[in-house]
């Protein structure tokens, strides 16, 4: 696995530990994590980068997947792995 993985998250959020879940279950080693509970600076630039208030966001690299429901879509859908991989 060589993407690097961002979330966007904050301490406590359900969908966060399940979006972290299922990234360790595909081999993710290593989550990078923003939380912007601790720093509004972050929340700001996460709305400005996504247009979106939630979390989790997360990116893969560069692709935004958004947040838990959309990373589980795209892992059903067979995207996450490739995506892992690039």
């Amino acid at each position: 696995m060589s993407a690097k993985v961002t979330m966007y998250s904050t301490g406590v959020c359900p969908y966060c530990v399940r979006a972290e879940a299922l990234l360790k279950q595909r081999g993710v080693q290593e989550i990078d994590k923003i939380r912007i509970d601790l720093d509004p600076v972050q929340r700001d630039l996460m709305m400005e980068r996504t247009g979106r208030r939630t979390v989790p966001q997360i990116y893969i690299g560069q692709t935004h997947v958004g947040g838990f429901d959309d990373l589980a879509a795209l892992d059903k859908a067979g995207g996450l792995m490739p995506l892992l991989q690039a």
